[in-house]
């Protein structure tokens, strides 16, 4: 069973940058397309950035231009680098399966973002 531990997050000003990183133990890591989600108080869920197991990347229109995710298969590692951050980017970060999430998730990682 995959286990998912994310890290990194934390509290800062408008306009800083933040790196989540997201450990995977107990899977075929490099196989897997893997991705960060995000859910804010009150909002569901969401999938901001993926990358495949080929290393091609997506994000949403959202954070698209200030958001780069990566990946380290030696490291069994996916990481989020976030620049340009703005307070609606408040959540808790998630990582898991970019297409067919496991059930269960990591604990997250608290990104809270002040004007």
């Amino acid at each position: 069973q995959v286990q998912l531990v994310e890290y990194g997050g934390g509290s800062v000003q408008a306009g800083g940058s933040l790196r989540l990183s997201c450990v995977a133990s107990g899977g075929l890591f490099r196989l897997n397309a893997m991705a960060w989600y995000r859910q804010a108080p009150g909002k569901q869920r969401e999938l901001v950035a993926a990358i495949s197991s080929a290393q091609s990347t997506s994000y949403s229109d959202s954070v698209k231009g200030r958001f780069t995710i990566s990946r380290d298969n030696a490291k069994n590692t996916v990481y989020l680098q976030m620049n340009s951050l703005k307070p609606e980017d408040t959540a808790v970060y998630y990582c898991n399966h970019a297409t067919r999430p496991w059930d269960n998730w990591g604990q997250g990682t608290q990104v809270t973002v002040s004007s």
